[in-house]
């Protein structure tokens, strides 16, 4: 998906307001443990402490779950061997250098555990073309900020199941056809870096879940075309984009490999492919980080 391409003039994120965040997450957070165990230990992601990666960070042994926040946003703990670990989602736009990670132990003491966020430097590219091509008429604005508000509530989306990994299949077998960070200037114009993976495969191919996972939003957007967004527990969260068909409805429960639909051009698109993203503490992530080379999905 290459939103960039089409993004309006004053660049909108795929942020969230204060004031909405705190309102939407009464209604949409289920109350999750402080920390759990997986069976066995969850597979980790590829830790990459970089705007736009994954940030593991040990807490050490505790024979109570601690809590852990992150610009106070609950993150994911888990519990492997008797030890802790925090495992954050770092924005794209997170600024480089130390950060502090907000730890709850036993008996509500609080402590502040620091790391470091070192730069990244992602591709570019500056293109000239006609401003029809990214303008939006006062009709597209309209429907693109209703769909805004709608989907910053799916992404605040927290429940208190835990992924049992947190690897996870490429869901369509194709070439990666467009970098996660790549960061498009129209006209001198910046807009907002892709925060997902394309991923080139033909109008009809396969799209599986990526993980297991509860199906918490499904429909048709102004930028996105047919897209499901899959919750996999702790603030997990994955979108597929530009669907061709939808399979699968909210609270559905999926498989991982399981087929939710099928690759399209739906949306604002110049051709058939799939966007894929990964969402952990509301940070959009790169989705290399989680992927089981094992194999793709897509029977």
């Amino acid at each position: 998906m290459n939103m960039p391409r089409f993004s309006l003039p004053s660049s909108p994120r795929f942020h969230f307001r204060r004031t909405l965040a705190a309102i939407l997450l009464a209604a949409l957070t289920v109350s999750s443990p402080a920390g759990a165990a997986t069976p066995g230990g969850a597979e980790l992601p590829r830790a990459r402490a970089v705007p736009g990666g994954v940030a593991i960070i040990e807490l050490g042994a505790s024979p109570v779950p601690p809590q852990a926040a992150l610009d106070g946003v609950p993150v994911l703990v888990l519990e492997d061997g008797g030890r802790w670990r925090a495992v954050a989602g770092l924005r794209l736009d997170i600024e480089p250098g130390t950060h502090e990670l907000v730890v709850r132990r036993e008996a509500g003491a609080e402590t502040r555990q620091s790391f470091v966020v070192a730069p990244a430097r992602y591709a570019e590219q500056r293109l000239k073309v006609a401003p029809g091509k990214v303008d939006l008429s006062a009709e597209d604005l309209a429907r693109y900020e209703r769909e805004r508000d709608h989907l910053a509530l799916v992404a605040a989306t927290r429940s208190d199941m835990l992924p049992g990994t947190l690897r996870m299949l490429q869901p369509t077998p194709g070439r990666r056809s467009s970098s996660f960070g790549l960061r498009r200037i129209f006209n001198g114009q910046p807009r907002n870096p892709h925060s997902g993976m394309d991923i080139a495969a033909p109008a009809g191919a396969p799209v599986v879940a990526a993980g297991a996972g509860r199906v918490i939003d499904s429909g048709d957007y102004f930028f996105n075309g047919g897209t499901v967004w899959l919750d996999h527990g702790s603030g997990l969260l994955t979108m597929y984009c530009h669907l061709s068909a939808i399979d699968v409805k909210p609270g559905d429960v999926v498989a991982a490999g399981q087929r939710i639909g099928a690759v399209g051009a739906s949306g604002r698109v110049t051709g058939p492919h799939l966007h894929w993203s990964v969402s952990l503490n509301r940070a959009m992530v790169d989705p290399a980080l989680f992927l089981d080379e094992s194999g793709a999905g897509g029977r």
